[in-house]
């Protein structure tokens, strides 16, 4: 019991660096009490005292904002930031060094019995306000963007991001790509969102994906150009309308500035 209250203990301090003392974690941190009820009403709902392992996770909720049933199945070093309006659900199985931040739901899609919430693997990490729903895995080492909605199985390692979530995939790109990319965001007037590829979205990359496959259309369409006047010196390629910088404004998200 007080190896796995140690070991509680070290989590928070290695994963929260606001965290001072033992006395201030043992005190002031509402996730940790939150385990610790949990692993007594566990215990009693295990022993078939339903009813008692249900009120003793209700008054934990009342005094931690953290909803556990008593019937999930949690395993080491288990950490929850902040943790208001947490919930997690009756057939949820969480392994070893996960972390939850505030707002996290780990619920279901069914109102059929057997398993309807989530498995999270060892090592998970789920950002804030992030939904996990449905009776699928979670792979290790995977991390959950905040506010994502996740309803399908994700794989070992992935990071999801988006509603619905989605996987993010960084790709390399070919050598040149980068340049002639911005060149286009350039003429257009485009940045992205600025958002960059360390901080990956997926919106923003398709309409990188979409500005590298219009630079390859332009390229393709100047060499048709100079074979025709190459064929017929009195060709004339008529100029391309140009972009205007306020043709893109409904797509920006800034703020409009004051003239």
């Amino acid at each position: 019991m007080f190896e796995r209250l140690r070991e509680d203990v070290g989590s928070v301090f290695h994963r929260d660096p606001a965290a001072r003392n033992t006395f201030e974690v043992l005190t002031n941190y509402p996730g940790l009490h939150a385990l610790l009820f949990h692993r007594f009403s566990h215990w009693l709902w295990n022993l078939g005292l339903k009813w008692l392992a249900r009120t003793l996770s209700t008054l934990a909720r009342w005094f931690t904002g953290i909803e556990i049933h008593p019937g999930a199945t949690i395993g080491r070093r288990f950490f929850i930031d902040h943790g208001m309006g947490v919930v997690i659900g009756e057939t949820a199985i969480i392994g070893d060094d996960v972390t939850l931040y505030q707002g996290v739901t780990l619920g279901g899609t069914s109102w059929n019995k057997g398993k309807r919430h989530p498995t999270i693997g060892d090592g998970v990490v789920v950002g804030a306000g992030a939904k996990i729903l449905g009776p699928f895995e979670v792979g290790e080492g995977a991390k959950i963007g905040s506010n994502s909605v996740v309803t399908k199985a994700v794989p070992a390692g992935a990071t999801v991001v988006g509603i619905p979530g989605r996987i993010i995939a960084k790709r390399k790109p070919a050598e040149g790509d980068e340049v002639r990319r911005k060149e286009m965001e350039e003429r257009m007037g485009f940045d992205a969102y600025g958002v960059t590829e360390e901080m990956p979205d997926p919106v923003a990359r398709a309409m990188r994906s979409l500005l590298d496959h219009m630079h390859a259309v332009d390229d393709r369409i100047e060499n048709m150009c100079k074979a025709l006047r190459k064929v017929n010196s009195e060709y004339q390629n008529g100029a391309l309308p140009p972009l205007h910088e306020e043709d893109f404004d409904c797509v920006r998200d800034d703020e409009p500035q004051e003239k």
